[in-house]
C-alpha cells in the first residue's frame, strides 16, 4: 500500500512533526508487524527522525543547517535555492521505521519530521507499508 501525504509548509526553512500523521496510515493499513517507507520526491525537502519531544532540537537543527549552508554563498545554481538542495542532500530523501503491534517502533522521545528547504510550498510524502 503506497500513500501519499500532503503537507503544506508556511516557512522557506521548516521542520515539520508529521509523526501523527504518518501514524494513522500505519494504523489504517492494518499491518501488525511490518515496516514503514518514508520517501520525499522533492530535490529541496528531505524527512528525518529525531527527537519531538522538545521542539527547540529541531529549532537547533534547522538554525545549525542555516549557519552550514547559508542561502546566498556564490552558488553556481542559477535558480537561487542551491542551499535548499544541499541541505536535502544532507538530511535524505528516505526513511524506514518497523512496525510492531501495529504501530510506529519509534524510540521514546523519536519523532518524524518533513524537512523543508525551499518553501513555502505545498509537498508530497510517501507512506509505503510493508507487512511481514
Amino acid at each position: 500500500m503506497l500513500q501519499t501525504l500532503s503537507i503544506r509548509t508556511r516557512s522557506r526553512n521548516e521542520s515539520r512533526d508529521v509523526t501523527a500523521e504518518v501514524e494513522h496510515v500505519v494504523r489504517a493499513s492494518g499491518v501488525t508487524n511490518g515496516i514503514c517507507y518514508l520517501y520525499v520526491p522533492h530535490t529541496t525537502a528531505g524527512v528525518a527522525i529525531n527527537e519531538h519531544a522538545d521542539p527547540d532540537v529541531m529549532a537547533d537543527v534547522e538554525e545549525a543547517l542555516r549557519r552550514l549552508v547559508p542561502h546566498h554563498a556564490g552558488y553556481q545554481h542559477a535558480e537561487g535555492n542551491a542551499d535548499a538542495h544541499i541541505k536535502a542532500v544532507m538530511v535524505g530523501a528516505s526513511q524506514s521505521v518497523p512496525i510492531e503491534n501495529g504501530r510506529l517502533a519509534l524510540g521514546t522521545w523519536q519523532g518524524i519530521f518533513f524537512c523543508e528547504f525551499d518553501g513555502p510550498r505545498e509537498r508530497k510524502l510517501r507512506v509505503k507499508i510493508i507487512a511481514g
